[in-house]
């Protein structure tokens, strides 16, 4: 089990990356320009992940997945994830 919860955290943070030229540096999904705070605000509107991955198909499961473990992580204050800055 401890195992899968490694995989999974790797994952999240290979997919949820910042650039300082998009949305100024605004946590985003990989290849996206679909912040970490937009898709939770869809989330918090009442918009279920299947309306939001048929909404936007640019983002997987797994991003969307990424996206809230990361905000979840974030929120904990355990720990920071520190992002790849892309250019």
């Amino acid at each position: 089990m401890q195992q899968t919860l490694l995989k999974d955290t790797t994952m999240a943070e290979d997919l949820i990356v910042s650039n300082p030229q998009i949305l100024d540096g605004k946590p985003c999904v990989r290849g996206t320009r679909l912040s970490v705070e937009f898709l939770l605000e869809l989330a918090a509107s009442g918009a279920t992940q299947e309306q939001i991955l048929a909404q936007y198909p640019q983002v997987t499961q797994g991003g969307l997945a990424a996206a809230f473990r990361y905000a979840a992580d974030v929120l904990k204050g355990e720990h920071t994830w520190e992002l790849r800055i892309t250019a």
